[in-house]
């Protein structure tokens, strides 16, 4: 227990700190003066951010976590899944990917409104051609190996209880958002992705499934001008059959993607 704690602070701490040298080296080459950009620092002028500021932060970051996370093998990572080529399992991961997005943000739409505190962050990294490559594909590999492959992993070697393992990480992962506004998504997606690690030992399906879910969040992001709370309503134009159809489809996507995935994921375990 202690140990994933300790993951989560180094997650937290290198987020901060490595964010932050990026940020002083990015404005230092701005023009900004040294004073300047301490007095940023330690918030006695407002910050001045740009979309490319915040890719190379969140970039220079993610690759400081993964570089550490081998180093220490707090992580395993093996070939293993590879070898066994269970390719199908991947494909469901994606299609439960899909299913899971417009149920999230009709229950999201439920729930109390809550301040949105990284909206203008992603909508800066959005408006970036090369935010795809950290939200998308960086950030789900990173994320993975850290609190599935690292977190969770020491969860399930230390607790009796399965689901209370992958609970717990799930809560983990969304307190780490440090956004009231993306934890109650990232919790469930976080029980979702627990789930599959502990079925198959491997990150790998839920890098697939983290990526696919990424990447329609930031299609929907494109196409509502960058906004990062669309909701049902705003979709579907406020019409509750639509809403209601639209959801019942994705859970017609959703659960038969979770009941191919709990079959193939045992075959695929047992092939390990």
């Amino acid at each position: 227990m202690k140990k994933s704690i300790s993951y989560i602070l180094i997650f937290l701490a290198m987020q901060f700190f490595a964010t932050w040298a990026a940020y002083a080296a990015w404005l230092t080459c701005t023009g900004f003066s040294l004073k300047t950009v301490m007095e940023m620092f330690l918030g006695t002028k407002p910050l001045i951010t740009s979309g490319g500021m915040i890719i190379l932060g969140s970039a220079v970051c993610n690759i400081l976590l993964a570089a550490l996370f081998l180093w220490r093998r707090w992580t395993e990572v093996s070939p293993a899944w590879l070898r066994i080529r269970q390719w199908d399992v991947l494909l469901w991961s994606g299609a439960a990917a899909l299913g899971t997005l417009l149920p999230s943000m009709g229950l999201q739409e439920l729930l109390p409104e809550v301040k949105d505190l990284s909206g203008e962050t992603i909508r800066l990294i959005v408006g970036n051609n090369l935010g795809y490559v950290v939200l998308c594909l960086l950030v789900p590999v990173v994320e993975e190996m850290i609190f599935r492959g690292a977190v969770l992993r020491t969860l399930l070697g230390c607790m009796k209880s399965r689901w209370t393992a992958i609970a717990l990480s799930a809560v983990l992962f969304a307190i780490a958002h440090l956004n009231p506004a993306q934890m109650p998504h990232a919790f469930l997606i976080g029980l979702l992705l627990g789930w599959m690690y502990s079925r198959t030992g491997s990150i790998l399906p839920g890098i697939v499934l983290h990526f696919v879910n990424n990447t329609l969040a930031y299609v929907g992001m494109l196409f509502y001008s960058a906004s990062s709370d669309i909701t049902l309503t705003q979709l579907f134009g406020g019409d509750p059959k639509r809403i209601a159809m639209a959801i019942g489809f994705s859970l017609c996507i959703l659960l038969p993607a979770i009941f191919q995935l709990n079959i193939r994921m045992k075959t695929a375990k047992q092939a390990l």
